[in-house]
């Protein structure tokens, strides 16, 4: 057996929302290094547009798509726009995120919305309007993007950890839904990587060596870190894991 065929992307179209940036983009570039074609999705039309032309740049195959999918109702008419212009989309990855760091009193109705309509309403919008396409030619891959905070609580973050916390049950309920027709959900979990979200945390050299500290690998996160999960995640590689939740912490969760 050619074994590298097995994480070979070649052929195969990936939309990747939170594309612009951070562990998004950082998914992004993994999957069209091992051969696909990417849509980038995200808010920002002009980052967007930079971000694909990073890629092209390296002679890889990107797109991009501009939505705000911090609406229900916007994620699945992106979904309905993407298979319009893209018919066949194997991969789904769901990295779009936010976190607005507000206290437990301070958080407002809008707030609590906003973050769990864009942290897990999308996904479940999302693969809802991608995984039929899928299951129709027996072949998909949805990766949604866990937390640190599915498992632990930290400081000023309640909705963003109550829906990462979701993220994982979600990933098991469309691993049961999909998986018989050829379509895997699994989800990454990222520990402390230099992103616009943990930028606070990046910012302040004490805090971030604290939290390397708390690693058994005794330091952060870089974004090439992410690309072998993300590979495997989306290829033939991968074809009997589904449901699962794969930490990409440096054992952080282990400590």
């Amino acid at each position: 057996m050619n074994m590298a065929s097995l994480f070979d992307l070649t052929g195969k179209t990936a939309l990747v929302t939170g594309g612009s940036s951070g562990i998004g983009n950082a998914v992004a570039t993994a999957l069209a290094f091992a051969g696909a074609r990417v849509i980038l999705v995200a808010r920002d039309s002009a980052a967007l547009a930079q971000a694909a032309d990073r890629l092209r740049a390296k002679n890889l195959q990107a797109d991009h798509m501009t939505a705000d999918l911090s609406q229900p109702e916007t994620a699945r008419d992106c979904t309905t726009e993407a298979l319009k212009k893209y018919p066949e989309i194997d991969i789904l990855v769901n990295a779009a995120g936010v976190n607005l760091r507000q206290s437990f009193t301070e958080v407002t109705p809008k707030a609590w919305n906003q973050q769990i309509n864009l942290l897990l309403a999308a996904p479940f919008f999302m693969t809802q309007g991608l995984a039929p396409h899928m299951a129709k030619r027996k072949w998909g891959r949805i990766i949604n993007l866990a937390s640190l905070q599915s498992f632990r609580a930290f400081e000023n973050s309640a909705p963003y950890g109550a829906s990462k916390g979701g993220i994982v049950q979600l990933t098991r309920a469309t691993a049961q839904a999909w998986s018989a027709s050829g379509v895997t959900c699994n989800a990454m979990g990222p520990g402390f990587f230099p992103t616009n979200l943990t930028n606070a945390i990046f910012a302040n050299p004490e805090l971030a060596a604290r939290r390397a500290m708390q690693t058994c690998a005794q330091r952060n996160g870089k974004l090439e870190d992410l690309y072998g999960c993300a590979v495997f995640l989306a290829s033939n590689a991968s074809t009997y894991v589904t449901g699962q939740t794969i930490m990409i912490d440096g054992g952080f969760t282990a400590c």
